[in-house]
């Protein structure tokens, strides 16, 4: 049998029957010490004021209940709310994750924007430099309201031809109640600053008609923090080439408009941009390559939008079509910016791409003009990171480059690394069996 075991607190076995009825009627002594009595005596001692420190309590009373009166009339009462002050913190530049974002989401709904918005310096000769090679006759600059409408009766007609060819029926107008629901959701996102949105808002995205009720919307007239949220919606839910749509009818123009009024980017737009890149071949063919093709992109511009070419993790397919696909085009001084940008995230390039960097270099030895010094950066940057992958050709056509346009300090560096360094060249040597 299994030993017995004794229960707490009882007797021992030895003790006889009637001592253990005994010590039972007792009462046990315990080593338990009571506190309660010595919290309130220590209490009665730290609660203890003396006469002179009482004085003083009293008169600083009586001066804020002054103040209160003064400044809210007599016999007034207010009642002070408990803040929370949040210390803004970057968590982690690559990271995307809502966790991370959500707190300082927060945070910025509460504060201006000069609470955190960083300042950006801009030089004024390299904003000049660049002013040279912008569009000289730029198109009108239209309101988000313009393009959307544009675009939506372009696409309305072009549905409506096709409707009325297969059904001989025009198309449908929206329902007056749909009408009615999305008035409501634009009135909610035009004060938004935090919270749920709409159901109606949400189901958006999966409707043929998605632009259509955009505009019922009037994405002009959203706050910013309700443009991020429904790039978060759009980024995720739509195709490629919807979202590319998106980025560049809606969030490009209010990223721009935002940074020509204010000469900062609004957080919640930053945080926008970032969560685009969610699908990064909408986001280029959305906002960069428009943005350089516009012709119109300032220094300020390319410099608060490429520092999100930085801080993010972009696939290098997507980095290698755009830089090709910058190269290829016009130059304007944006471009110096973003090639920098995207060469110096240091990427394993094919050889196409590296050779239609350097042929875009090699284009302006017929250009005469002086060119900007982000120009020669973005050249100096080049040769620092793929030097050993260029062919001696090219190197000779970069040197010859250099003695037509050259700069003081920059130009010297760039010879230096072009002259020691590898080539690419490999000897082609004959297969055995082949003599």
């Amino acid at each position: 049998m299994p030993k017995q075991r004794s229960s707490r607190g009882s007797a021992p076995r030895h003790v006889a029957l009637a001592d253990q009825i005994l010590q039972d009627g007792a009462v046990r002594p315990t080593n338990r010490i009571k506190k309660r009595g010595q919290e309130a005596e220590d209490l009665q001692d730290d609660s203890y004021v003396d006469e002179k420190l009482s004085r003083k309590i009293l008169e600083q009373a009586r001066l804020q209940q002054e103040e209160l009166e003064a400044e809210h009339g007599p016999g007034s009462h207010v009642t002070r709310q408990k803040t929370t002050i949040l210390d803004y913190k970057s968590k982690g530049e690559n990271s995307d994750s809502e966790d991370e974002e959500w707190p300082s989401l927060e945070k910025a709904a509460s504060m201006d924007a000069a609470a955190y918005s960083e300042h950006v310096e801009v030089n004024a000769d390299d904003e000049k430099a660049i002013a040279m090679f912008m569009n000289k006759n730029p198109p009108v600059r239209r309101t988000l309201a313009d393009i959307i409408m544009e675009k939506i009766t372009e696409k309305q007609t072009e549905v409506e031809t096709v409707m009325s060819e297969v059904s001989g029926r025009p198309m449908p107008q929206l329902d007056p109640r749909v009408l009615e629901v999305y008035k409501g959701v634009k009135e909610v996102l035009s004060t938004y600053r935090s919270g749920k949105l709409p159901k109606a808002f949400k189901i958006v995205p999966a409707l043929a008609n998605w632009e259509q009720i955009l505009y019922i919307t009037e994405p002009e007239t959203w706050t910013a923090a309700a443009m991020y949220q429904a790039t978060r919606i759009f980024s995720s839910n739509l195709t490629e080439r919807m979202a590319q749509r998106f980025y560049n009818l809606i969030l490009l123009p209010r990223v721009r408009d935002d940074i020509a009024e204010y000469k900062r980017l609004n957080f919640h737009l930053y945080m926008a941009l970032k969560k685009a890149l969610f699908k990064p071949g909408a986001w280029f063919k959305g906002i960069i390559i428009p943005l350089c093709e516009s012709g119109t992109c300032t220094l300020r511009e390319a410099v608060i939008i490429g520092s999100i070419l930085t801080k993010c993790s972009i696939p290098v397919l997507h980095s290698s079509a755009a830089m090709l696909k910058i190269a290829e085009m016009e130059y304007n001084g944006a471009n110096s910016i973003f090639l920098r940008l995207l060469i110096d995230k240091k990427y394993a390039l094919p050889f196409r791409v590296l050779d239609g960097l350097v042929f875009h270099y090699l284009a302006f030895r017929s250009d005469r003009r002086e060119l900007p010094v982000l120009w020669h950066q973005s050249l100096l940057t080049l040769c620092q990171r793929y030097k050993e992958d260029m062919s001696s050709e090219q190197k000779e056509s970069l040197l010859e480059l250099l003695r037509i346009h050259s700069h003081p300090q920059i130009s010297n560096e760039i010879r230096r690394e072009l002259i020691n360094s590898k080539s690419r060249d490999v000897e082609i040597t004959t297969p055995m069996g082949m003599d």
